[in-house]
């Protein structure tokens, strides 16, 4: 009999059926797909291998989801709820002497190193072509923190009466280009480099350049 073997190249053993109230399975089958996502990436995650290794059946998944867009769906959603908690949050550093903005960038960056799963995931090209849906969400997702991002650089930077010659929306994309580009950098190295400090370093340029052409646009 052909020997299957789980994302770690181990014997996959045979499923234990625990019985466990819906609410908290569904959780641990979401928790699990995030987890796997990060290690075999998403496209490659099946859901016969996720079954297993929640230790259930194939039929008891598609019991708690309608089908595996539904998981991914389910999955956009925890990933979403845990960014914007960290937006909220005082996150890594709550005394930190630094602007919203920056702590708002590094913050955002640590919930990526936190969670490896979420740029698999959000430059998963295969997986959003086949769920419209996912796609919308994280395109909202990502709409609603440009939003955020400008706001506080509005803030941070207010034009003068003759007007900036960088608007707030235009530097917020720059910003999430910044996020974005180094997130895919981490990700293909193998996350071999601490993402929130090459994150600061970069933004501080960043931010330095932003300065740079509010004072020329002053003079």
């Amino acid at each position: 009999m052909a020997e299957f073997l789980d994302v770690d190249g181990a014997p996959l053993k045979k499923p234990v059926r625990t019985r466990m109230p819906a609410a908290e399975r569904k959780a641990e089958i979401v928790n699990k797909a995030i987890e796997l996502a990060a290690k075999v990436g998403p496209d490659r995650l099946t859901t016969e291998v996720l079954a297993r290794e929640v230790g259930i059946s194939q039929a008891a998944i598609f019991r708690h989801f309608a089908n595996k867009g539904a998981i991914w769906e389910a999955v956009a959603r925890r990933l979403s709820e845990k960014v914007r908690e960290n937006w909220k949050s005082g996150g890594i550093e709550k005394n930190r002497q630094a602007n919203p903005l920056k702590m708002l960038i590094l913050n955002h960056l640590d919930t990526i190193q936190q969670t490896p799963a979420l740029p698999a995931i959000l430059f998963s090209r295969e997986l959003h072509a086949e769920n419209d849906k996912l796609r919308g969400f994280f395109v909202n997702m990502v709409e609603k923190f440009h939003a955020l991002i400008a706001t506080l650089i509005k803030e941070q930077m207010p034009a003068d009466d003759t007007g900036s010659q960088i608007s707030a929306e235009d530097a917020a994309w720059l910003v999430l280009s910044l996020i974005q580009g180094l997130a895919l950098r981490w990700s293909l190295n193998s996350c071999n480099f601490d993402l929130v400090r090459e994150g600061e370093r970069l933004l501080d340029l960043q931010l330095m350049c932003f300065s740079s052409l509010q004072r020329e646009n002053n003079k």
